[in-house]
């Protein structure tokens, strides 16, 4: 699949690191049956540039290229009150001398609070020139329209990205990540039997949905749902991985069997807590000291875990886990993670 013709900037210089992890594995094995789980490896998409990294500065590098193309100045995108994807574009509007707003969706009452510290603290850091709060439930198209209308009226030029940076533009940053994949796992001689992704607003899943067609890997890519089960899920993926297919003109109807994800791990609603989420952060934390966050990368090594100890991978199976980032919201959660405050199930 030839990238080559979309504009791109390159805020990574290297491939981020693909890691055995044995002491994760070990512990991982002594809870699953017979004492025998997956050996499991992690893609450090969390060393990504931008600072401190995460899966949405690859969706950034084609959408920051395409707005500087149209001649934007001013970015607006959307997300939750701790959006790692709302700071990285942040961070990228200010690499790239460009203005930045906000809509932010509470989408749990009272949950937006101006000095929070997390993502919100780097929000107000970095400069954020203005941020909206609608509540749960609102048309996130139409009100980042809204604020594109205020900058087009004050003589400014906006680039309106959508939430998680998930459109066919964004995806193509995952198309590019299997294509860095696919060279490393040749350089180091390691053959997978399952990727593990986390599974969202679909730019990531279905970026390497269609990376995987595209460049025809076999390897069975396992998402972990962190809002929503599979029957809503995989219908956002496989749109996603189609529309990325078609902007690449690759004349393919992506089959609905190339989507595969579970559900279950991100209740009892999404950011909200759970103990497979504390015990996965843990776990990770004090078995190769790398950090997960609780909305996302905890729930869904949560989601490797649960699978393992279901015999969902053959023993000793080579599972590769996609850490996506997201640390700063790791900070909003200390009590929780720490096992100082109760949660559900």
């Amino acid at each position: 699949m030839d990238l080559s013709r979309f504009p791109r900037k390159i805020y990574t210089h290297a491939p981020t690191p693909i890691e055995f992890m044995p002491h994760f594995t070990h512990a991982l094995a002594a809870t699953c049956p017979d004492g025998v789980g997956p050996k499991v490896w992690i893609k450090r998409d969390d060393m990504l540039g931008l600072f401190p990294g995460g899966n949405k500065t690859r969706k950034l590098e084609f959408l920051i290229a395409d707005a500087l193309a149209q001649g934007a100045d001013t970015l607006i995108t959307c997300g939750a009150p701790q959006s790692n994807h709302c700071r990285i574009t942040l961070a990228a509007a200010v690499k790239e001398g460009m203005k930045c707003r906000f809509v932010i969706e509470e989408r749990i009452a009272g949950t937006y609070k101006e000095d929070a510290s997390g993502n919100n603290f780097m929000f107000h850091l970095m400069g954020v020139e203005e941020i909206t709060v609608v509540p749960a439930g609102s048309n996130m198209g139409e009100a980042m329209n809204k604020v594109a209308q205020a900058v087009t009226q004050a003589g400014h030029k906006p680039y309106i990205i959508p939430g998680g940076g998930s459109n066919a533009i964004g995806g193509l940053g995952y198309v590019a990540c299997v294509q860095e994949m696919q060279q490393q796992w040749m350089d180091m001689g390691v053959s997978f039997d399952a990727i593990v992704v986390g599974s969202g607003s679909s730019g990531t899943h279905g970026g390497m949905v269609a990376g995987f067609l595209g460049n025809h890997i076999q390897i069975p890519l396992i998402g972990i749902g962190v809002s929503r089960d599979p029957a809503d899920q995989e219908p956002l993926v496989l749109k996603e991985a189609q529309a990325i297919m078609d902007l690449m003109g690759v004349p393919l109807q992506v089959p609905a069997t190339a989507v595969t994800s579970f559900g279950g791990y991100w209740q009892p609603k999404y950011s909200l807590p759970n103990k497979g989420m504390i015990e996965a952060v843990q776990m990770l934390a004090r078995t190769e000291a790398i950090l997960l966050d609780p909305v996302y990368t905890g729930k869904i090594m949560a989601g490797l875990i649960g699978l393992a100890r279901k015999g969902h991978f053959k023993p000793n199976a080579q599972v590769l886990f996609m850490h996506t980032g997201g640390l700063p919201s790791l900070h909003m959660y200390e009590d929780v993670v720490l096992g100082k405050t109760s949660v559900a199930h």
